[in-house]
């Protein structure tokens, strides 16, 4: 007899997919002012956090995914 119960994904390769899809947002917005060089007024602006903050967010969003792909919960 085979067990029909739906297998779940963990929470954490929802939060990688959260992660990566806010840190893709972040990223573009960052590399489109850093390309058309958008003046602001902001303290630290030169240091591009948006650019910095949006790459990280996507780098741990991809490797939530990667990590968690296969895996399953009862």
């Amino acid at each position: 007899m085979t067990d029909h119960t739906p297998k779940m994904k963990p929470i954490w390769f929802f939060v990688g997919v959260i992660l990566l899809v806010m840190g893709a947002v972040i990223l573009g917005s960052g590399v489109y002012d850093l390309v058309r060089h958008v003046e602001s007024n902001k303290v630290l602006s030169h240091l591009h956090a948006a650019v910095w903050w949006g790459g990280l967010m996507t780098a741990f969003g991809l490797l939530f995914v990667w990590l968690n792909r296969k895996s399953t919960v009862d």
